[in-house]
């Protein structure tokens, strides 16, 4: 038996290769589901089975894709409704996989379909469970997420308590708990950095898991905290019960080198979104006029999905050489599927060009403390509530609201004033310029954002635990 963990760190998801005897199971599955066949084939086995553990919200599955390449057969748990073909196993179901045994446990509450699989070895010992959203390391799956229904996030809740008392904890400690996320993962609160635990550690730690817990505070506190979901969690779950375009065809249409007379052209033609993956330091230096940043070397895909509203949008890359394609495979990763080529030779073809370039105004620390000291500015804290309420700059001239929500929030700034922006380190500072700036805002960057004024003498609120007084 062989199992094998395939995370992907920019989206914080775990999938899982399954191997005995000659045959495979794969479970949550990425869009790009070649390397899955490479490794069979490598391996001289067979995909027999892709289990899915629910309708994914935060990323777009290679189950369809994958299926139509090897005849594997797709299997949800109870109550899954697809407009493919697809297995929708029972209750306590089991499905071979050469000497191992798959069984689904059905654990409806982070959504209705969602199932866990317990994996049950050669000699007939539990062995391990493949939690899905139901159980992370640390955390459990957020419930209010279910697509068109009608039951409350509360009612969600309350399933999830019975799922994991009923089906989760009364498994033996020793059971290994492989999960699809770790942390950084916007399916729950404060998942663990670790990706494979032991269910007994999680009996002990894990909050959701305590043993006298009551429901009524089972639901109190998997719900106190949860921010809403980001808008393209509903039209990823979507595409995940309804089928999409092929991965392949997606790809070899985004890879395209365009010159820069094309690349204006089909900019202007498509209105297409101009998205520039570089780092924040060139993009502040030289871009496109109206284009927008989120690097890919930051939070990418989750950041794509939050503040690009339309999955359908025409996107021109600007990327650093060599990145076009992981770019593109990126954005399907969250079902962005538009891609229509990136800019050959980048910026600099751009300029060659005698193609308008724009900059934007970024400052350092030390140089936004004498502004400060000496001027009226306006100052745009755009981190998450969390890490504004755990400290910020104590000023009067000091507006909030989380990147995520800047869509949400262009009625709360003026086009007539200067903002003054930062985060916590200068990425997504960036990325709320380039959207203020190509919406006709004037707007400064802090490099170094918040980590960077907290070492000048600018008067800033430190949040302190009541506990700790």
């Amino acid at each position: 038996m062989k199992i094998e963990q395939i995370y992907t760190g920019c989206l914080a998801q775990g999938a899982y290769y399954i191997e005995s005897n000659g045959e495979v199971a794969i479970i949550d599955p990425l869009r790009e589901t070649q390397q899955y066949v490479d490794k069979a084939k490598k391996e001289n086995a067979e995909i027999k089975y892709i289990f899915e553990t629910h309708f994914h919200a935060d990323f777009v599955s290679g189950h369809v894709d994958l299926a139509k390449k090897t005849g594997a057969t797709i299997v949800f748990g109870p109550g899954a409704e697809t407009t493919y073909d697809a297995y929708i196993a029972t209750d306590n179901e089991t499905f071979k996989i050469g000497n191992i045994t798959i069984k689904v446990l059905h654990t409806p509450g982070h959504t209705l379909e969602s199932s866990t699989f317990l994996l049950i070895d050669e000699k007939g010992k539990n062995h391990a469970i493949f939690s899905g959203d139901t159980l992370f390391l640390g955390d459990v799956g957020r419930p209010d997420l279910a697509i068109k229904s009608d039951l409350t996030k509360e009612d969600l809740a309350g399933m999830l308590y019975e799922s994991l008392r009923n089906k989760i904890m009364p498994l033996a400690d020793d059971i290994i708990v492989y999960p699809a996320h770790g942390a950084g993962s916007a399916c729950g609160k404060s998942l663990s950095k670790e990706t494979v635990g032991i269910l007994g550690d999680q009996k002990k730690t894990n909050y959701a898991l305590r043993a006298d817990m009551t429901k009524e505070e089972f639901v109190e506190e998997v719900l106190d905290g949860i921010p809403p979901p980001p808008q393209y969690f509903a039209k990823n779950a979507m595409m995940n019960k309804s089928g999409y375009d092929n991965f392949e065809t997606i790809l070899q249409k985004g890879d395209t080198e365009l010159e820069p007379e094309a690349f204006e052209a089909i900019a202007n033609q498509e209105d297409a979104l101009v998205l520039d993956v570089r780092t924040e330091k060139e993009f502040v230096e030289a871009h496109i006029p109206n284009s927008i940043f989120i690097g890919i070397h930051g939070g990418f895909a989750p950041w794509v999905g939050a503040l690009i509203t339309d999955l359908k949008q025409p996107i021109l890359l600007v990327a650093p050489d060599g990145k076009e394609k992981e770019t593109v495979t990126r954005l399907s990763r969250v079902g962005y599927d538009n891609t229509l080529g990136y800019l050959k030779g980048g910026i600099n073809a751009w300029k060659s060009a005698g193609k308008d370039i724009e900059s934007i105004e970024s400052i350092s620390a030390d140089e936004f403390s004498n502004r400060f000291k000496n001027d009226s500015i306006n100052i745009l804290d755009v981190r998450k509530d969390g890490e504004y309420k755990s400290g910020h700059l104590d000023s009067d001239s000091v507006q909030h609201f989380a990147l995520d929500y800047i869509n949400e929030n262009m009625n709360a700034i003026d086009k007539t004033k200067t903002y003054h922006l930062h985060c916590a380190g200068g990425y997504r500072s960036v990325i709320a310029a380039s959207i203020l700036k190509a919406r006709g805002f004037d707007v400064i960057d802090i490099a170094g954002g918040f980590g960077a004024i907290k070492n000048t003498d600018l008067p800033t609120t430190v949040f302190i635990c009541p506990s700790t007084l």
